[in-house]
């Protein structure tokens, strides 16, 4: 399927799949939306001093590197696995350039290193941030149990993907979070918020990035 590079409103970029009209990340601005989604929504809200992170759906890194970014200020350690079916290539990354933006100035070689390093081996990137890049589809995925204190779901909508939105997969994310833990998503359909309740979250539907009235956030009590 054709993927092509686009500019998003606040001048970061992500990739637009032109055949589905879906993109990686919100055309209001791609940097906004995972600030406002997975940090300011998800990862401010985790007190622990090491914290484990799910992302569903690693992409293009972006959140991955915020997380990063913010766990130094933080001092806090994190070990992140990032799930991808459908890895972004070099070339892919060369093209969306986000080491070139100044939020990111002094992590550029981290980033550089997050894309270099093997699938299937948990790497060290540096002293706070380690990281598993997992290549496999959710039916494939076994997280092991009582172990994210956060999960970042950034997968394809339910449009796109409604495999993903299912009470089952849910299910697993629920199994796979710590009591406390925190699961953190853009999407803000009656159907998902329905099926996290059902699986065991409590949900609230807070305030969404530009361009979106409301996103989700589950805690696992």
């Amino acid at each position: 399927m054709k993927r092509e590079i686009i500019e998003t409103k606040d001048g970061s970029k992500t990739i637009h799949l032109p055949e589905l009209n879906e993109s990686y990340h919100s055309t209001h601005g791609a940097l906004q939306e995972a600030k406002h989604v997975f940090i300011k929504s998800g990862w401010n809200e985790i007190q622990n001093s090491t914290v484990s992170v799910l992302e569903i759906g690693f992409g293009s890194g972006l959140n991955a590197l915020l997380t990063l970014l913010n766990s130094m200020n933080d001092k806090k350690t994190v070990h992140y696995t990032g799930l991808e079916a459908y890895p972004v290539s070099s070339d892919e990354i060369s093209a969306l350039n986000y080491a070139r933006l100044e939020d990111f100035a002094e992590v550029r070689k981290e980033y550089e290193l997050m894309h270099t390093i093997p699938w299937g081996e948990r790497a060290t990137i540096n002293e706070n941030f380690n990281l598993l890049k997992v290549a496999q589809k959710m039916d494939d995925f076994k997280p092991e149990k009582k172990t994210f204190n956060l999960i970042y779901f950034d997968a394809f909508g339910p449009r796109v993907q409604p495999e993903m939105w299912t009470k089952e997969v849910l299910q697993k994310m629920y199994d796979a979070t710590v009591p406390n833990g925190v699961f953190v998503t853009y999407c803000a359909k009656g159907e998902v918020r329905r099926n996290l309740i059902s699986v065991g979250f409590e949900v609230e539907k807070i305030p969404g990035p530009p361009g979106k009235r409301e996103m989700l956030r589950g805690v696992r009590k």
